[in-house]
């Protein structure tokens, strides 16, 4: 890498620095010993990257002068060309990086026996080139994947080495980037606010805005996107970007940073043949366009003809075991020896996946005439494979760069602090539940309709003696509402943002808190929305006991209810993602603390065994009954009915303990700080959730690989 410093004497450039334009070998020539000419044609933007190769300058420089001085270069500008003196300060290049594993298994657990995923593999990645993993279904493809990144799951054990130019060294955060099968972007954002949001996340903070969004467009452009700019995501129900456009916004985020190591699982997986092709060209030619030695390994399934040719080398697996590793054009020749060419006008992948697949028990050339079973030719390549050439060769290879000493322990780049992680998030989230009608918008209006019907009902209720049970009746009701319908409008939509955090997490973008304290800021005015609104509508309509501070309290308790259905979500989501299960998991402990609230059941006929010790204790909503009762029923005095006819006073305060049998020696305020506690409790067991999993699954911002 070269930082050039540009110094003219002209009135429209002085001292500017050149960072984002890229030039090749080709256009460098040397004069004398301490000149280069450097022919350039350059757009009208400032900011240009110039990557050269170490060896073009002069060695004495390279050794001993941090700085050339008096070069000329030429910028053209169309017809328009112009002599700047310039000053070149060399820096070191970036190292290339490797990846070599050797003897590797995977194995997982299946009951007491250990089922073998992978059968001692061996093989390297190497800079500059693109490493294709090929097989048929559950042949190992993305475990193999998933281990060179280190994502294995806590349920399989990998033995063997697997190394980092030749040595055990962290995967630091900006050097390598993983895009999976799933594009976990936000629906409602564009393609542009999606990279944006990105790279602000990404970039130190001493990258300016306008710096991070030069360098998100430039990454837009370079995967053919910039037609895409303003086009939201879309997701169900919305229309958006196509699946391909999907993928290559996916990449974008993860070369970003120009990471050195890029992984991708099933990149074409749901394309078709002319996406798929379109997305693996633009992967292909990345490291023409910015100028890195890219190492680039790919799982894909069954790439086209003209997909297959962009790949430098292969490696074919069947049932976890090594078919075929090497150059790609040398696997025609691979299969012709071993009595399995491939026909004329076929595709080649077509027909080394057709050999090799065991999920369908016929001939493999059947058409052919051969009468060869896919378990003699798959155990015919294997045993070939085993004493080939061809694996010697990569033997060879993986002990040459083993034995290598050349590499230096890479440091972690810097992403953004947390406080701008903060509020980024806080920023991307807002923007989301803004246009986002189904989630926080959609319940608004449902809470309306219910609150007008809860009004409706039991309106003016009064303080005769059928309002004691109508108002605890109404407050039951519009809590347990409450309860139930932000779980069915907000799980969905917590999900995606989940799937999001949990891509974005693993690949190190920014951490656990930050994502919580986003989430949660970002949600306050929606709840506040929420809480008010229909709060006050069943509060005016049902004559509720009146005064400002009592309004107050009572939309802080829907508040706190509608924040701890959210916490609870968290939690169960981080355990179990899956919409249904997590659906009826989270569904049930509402259940649950409805039942022992002391409403539906009365506190003092809970039977203590389990019912009331503990469930009747740790029931979140226990505390909201009282505090709503509280509220509403204290300072109040109802007229009841006598049995042998007349009328009667009676406090509040006796209603809500001899009636509702409430705990009266504490006020609802502790109810409601009880309530905020309990709050901040499931938002702490979110983060240990969060945090245990990634001790089980380590994030690849952050993996050791071991032997």
């Amino acid at each position: 890498m070269f930082s050039l410093h540009v110094q003219n004497n002209g009135p429209c450039l002085s001292f500017l620095y050149l960072d984002t334009k890229h030039f090749n070998s080709q256009q460098i020539t040397k004069e004398g010993r301490t000149k280069i000419r450097i022919s350039m044609t350059c757009s009208s933007s400032v900011h240009c990257d110039f990557l050269m190769q170490e060896e073009l300058i002069l060695e004495e420089s390279s050794r001993n002068k941090p700085t050339l001085h008096m070069l000329i270069a030429e910028e053209a500008e169309g017809d328009d060309t112009k002599s700047i003196e310039m000053s070149v300060r060399v820096q070191r290049a970036k190292e290339d990086i490797t990846v070599t594993w050797e003897n590797l298994w995977v194995t997982v657990s299946s009951g007491k026996t250990k089922k073998p995923i992978l059968q001692g593999l061996t093989g390297y990645a190497s800079p500059g080139r693109i490493l294709a993993i090929m097989g048929p279904s559950g042949c190992g493809k993305s475990t193999l994947l998933d281990s060179l990144a280190g994502r294995l799951s806590s349920q399989m054990k990998h033995s063997g080495k697997i190394l980092i130019n030749g040595q055990k060294q962290t995967l630091a955060y900006g050097t390598s980037g993983y895009v999976t099968q799933e594009d976990a972007m936000l629906s409602t954002l564009t393609a542009g606010e999606t990279l944006y949001y990105s790279a602000e996340l990404q970039f130190p903070d001493s990258m300016s805005t306008a710096e991070k969004k030069e360098q998100a467009d430039i990454t837009l452009r370079e995967m053919g996107l910039q037609g895409a700019i303003n086009t939201r995501v879309g997701g169900w129900g919305s229309k958006g970007l196509s699946g391909g456009q999907k993928r290559r916004l996916s990449i974008c985020i993860e070369i970003l940073t120009r990471p050195r190591l890029l992984f991708l699982d099933e990149p074409t997986s749901g394309l078709d043949s002319a996406a798929s092709y379109y997305v693996m060209s633009r992967i292909a030619t990345l490291n023409l366009r910015d100028g890195i030695r890219r190492t680039i390994v790919t799982s894909i399934h069954q790439p086209s003809s003209e997909v297959f040719e962009l790949f430098h080398d292969l490696c074919l697996l069947s049932s976890g075991e090594t078919v075929y590793f090497g150059p790609a054009s040398g696997a025609n020749q691979f299969f012709s020896s071993n009595g399995f060419p491939c026909p004329t006008l076929h595709n080649p992948s077509d027909h080394y996946l057709r050999i090799i697949n065991k999920d369908f028990e016929q001939d493999a050339e059947e058409g052919f005439g051969k009468g060869v079973s896919t378990e003699k030719a798959i155990e015919t390549l294997v045993k070939s494979y085993r004493l080939s050439q061809v694996r010697k060769q990569v033997k060879s290879e993986v002990k040459k760069i083993v034995e290598s000493d050349s590499c230096e322990t890479r440091k972690n780049r810097t992403h953004a602090a947390f406080p701008t992680q903060c509020l980024v998030l806080t920023r991307r989230s807002s923007l989301q539940f803004f246009r986002d009608i189904s989630n926080y918008w959609l319940r608004l209006i449902v809470f309306i309709v219910i609150a007008i019907s809860i009004g409706s009902m039991f309106y003016n209720i009064g303080t005769d003696d059928g309002s004691i049970q109508g108002r605890g009746s109404l407050l039951i009701f519009f809590v347990s509402v409450l309860t139930f319908m932000t779980l069915v409008g907000g799980f969905s939509p917590l999900l995606e943002e989940m799937k999001v955090f949990g891509r974005e997490r693993l690949n190190g973008h920014y951490g656990v808190t930050a994502f919580l304290i986003g989430q949660t800021f970002s949600a306050v005015p929606y709840m506040v929305l929420i809480s008010v609104i229909p709060g006050g509508i069943v509060y005016h309509l049902c004559g509720l006991h009146k005064g400002i501070d009592r309004f107050f309290y009572f939309t802080c308790l829907l508040f706190s209810i509608v924040m701890w259905v959210e916490s609870l979500m968290l939690v169960i989501g981080s355990i179990c993602p899956n919409y249904v299960i997590g659906m009826f998991l989270t569904g049930g402990v509402e259940g649950l603390m409805i039942l022992t609230g002391g409403f539906y059941r009365l506190p003092n006929d809970l039977p203590k065994p389990l019912w009331k010790y503990p469930f009747y204790y740790v029931s979140f909503l226990k505390y909201a009954f009282q505090g709503s009762f509280k509220n509403d029923f204290d300072g109040l005095t109802f007229s009841v009915n006598l049995e042998g006819g007349g009328t009667a006073s009676i406090s509040g305060r006796e209603v809500l303990s001899e009636t509702w049998h409430l705990e009266m020696d504490h006020s609802k305020w502790v109810d409601l700080a009880i309530m905020f506690g309990m709050i901040f409790l499931y938002r702490v067991l979110f983060l240990l959730v969060t945090k245990l999993k990634e001790k089980s699954k380590p994030f690849l911002a952050s993996i050791t690989l071991r032997p």
